[in-house]
């Protein structure tokens, strides 16, 4: 029996009762933050970020009750039982919209380090997110476009340098790092363009797991690959659609994997052999990724 009818009006309620959520926990984030910025000894900052993240977890409980009492949603989730909050890992997930992350932070809640994800440079001037993202180590990116790149080739390779630096302060505490190896969200239209040979996804992008992986390499204790499908929604499905209670099912797969073996400190740029064995790698694992969607999906999408 439904609690709420699906409605644009669920929808506003559900929102606004994110933002308050959202304010309230940003306006406990400001002191530690300032004591953050004024304060440069190293341990101290950390105590900080561990307060911030301790902050952040209880954010994301809040935001996780207010989905489950507001709207419908069947969650069908099945994973390894055993993961270790206090670990470190990779997460890795195929990208289908913004709702993406609020599922993902539900269903990795409690169970693995806070998820910590890379964000275009832009994002920090998002109203209250930008700053707790900042204040949370989160790390901007400046992506340029492959015009800008031909005209300003000493640019190249900028943010992956971006991608090192934030991995080496990683490893000072247990995290989750998330890459979306699409490097965008799904599109029928991105789809088309890429002229992508899976049939559920785009073509996945291997340096930003290859950079991570030769970072972090020797302090992950595994990678999580995560496939989420929306098998009633139109594969765009949009985070307005779950606050107004019209995704009627999440269907979400995760697995544990190893990392692959002689990653740490490979130069994913200069190393041709292990270019090509992360391609390869990063195929397989998408190849396997779109048989799984066309398993959950095999209703027309609609």
């Amino acid at each position: 029996m439904q609690k709420f009818l699906p409605s644009p009006l669920l929808g506003v309620i559900a929102f606004l009762l994110v933002a308050f959520n959202t304010v309230f926990w940003v306006a406990l984030f400001i002191p530690v933050i300032l004591l953050k910025f004024i304060v440069f000894a190293p341990q101290f900052r950390h105590r900080c970020s561990r307060v911030l993240t301790a902050f952040a977890s209880q954010w994301v409980a809040c935001n996780s009750l207010i989905l489950q009492v507001m709207q419908n949603s069947e969650w069908d989730i099945a994973g390894p039982a055993d993961l270790n909050p206090h670990a470190s890992y990779l997460v890795i997930s195929n990208h289908r919209s913004w709702a993406d992350i609020v599922v993902l932070q539900h269903i990795f809640r409690d169970k693995i380090p806070f998820l910590k994800f890379f964000l275009k440079k832009e994002l920090i001037w998002v109203p209250f997110l930008g700053l707790a993202w900042w204040a949370l180590d989160f790390p901007f990116m400046k992506r340029y476009s492959r015009r800008f790149l031909e005209k300003h080739p000493e640019l190249r390779g900028q943010d992956m340098a971006t991608t090192r630096k934030h991995c080496e302060k990683f490893k000072r505490s247990p995290v989750s790092v998330i890459n979306f190896i699409e490097g965008t969200r799904f599109s029928s239209s991105k789809h088309l363009s890429q002229n992508s040979p899976f049939q559920n996804l785009l073509r996945p992008r291997a340096g930003g797991v290859a950079f991570v992986l030769a970072a972090m390499g020797d302090s992950l204790s595994g990678i999580l690959d995560v496939t989420i499908v929306y098998p009633d929604n139109a594969p765009e499905a949009l985070i307005w659609q779950l606050l107004q209670g019209k995704i009627p099912r999440i269907i979400a797969r995760v697995r544990l994997l190893p990392v692959p073996e002689d990653v740490a400190g490979k130069d994913y740029l200069a190393d041709s052999d292990f270019r090509e064995r992360m391609q390869e790698w990063v195929n397989r694992i998408w190849q396997d990724k779109d048989m799984l969607i066309s398993e959950a999906s095999s209703s027309v999408w609609r």
